[in-house]
């Protein structure tokens, strides 16, 4: 049985939907990720000392914790950005077959 402990959410925007779909699929494929949904949005942020606003296509990726730096790694190499968004957070409660159906995804 999994143990909640053991996964993570991890949220990453995209500047598009080409770039959103490639990294998504990319961690599928690769077994790195369960489920990866997509959604677009709206960003306000401070670069460099300016805010900007930009329209951006968010990730969210549903993932084992021993995973992530591979996550990060695949995220990296195939991201435009210079600093991109690549940020984990722990699941703190969940449905346990939920959790057993993400680790099957990513063995």
């Amino acid at each position: 049985m999994a143990k909640k402990n053991d996964y993570i959410v991890v949220f990453v925007t995209c500047a598009n939907e080409a770039q959103a779909n490639n990294i998504g699929r990319k961690l599928l494929e690769n077994k790195l990720a369960a489920c990866v949904n997509k959604a677009k949005v709206s960003s306000i942020f401070t670069w460099r000392g300016k805010i900007e606003k930009a329209r951006e296509v968010l990730l969210t990726i549903k993932t084992k914790k021993n995973l992530f730096r591979k996550v990060e790694k695949t995220v990296k190499s195939l991201h435009s950005y210079e600093v991109a968004e690549i940020i984990a957070l722990p699941i703190i409660a969940a449905n346990s077959q939920y959790l057993d159906w993400i680790k099957e995804s990513t063995e």
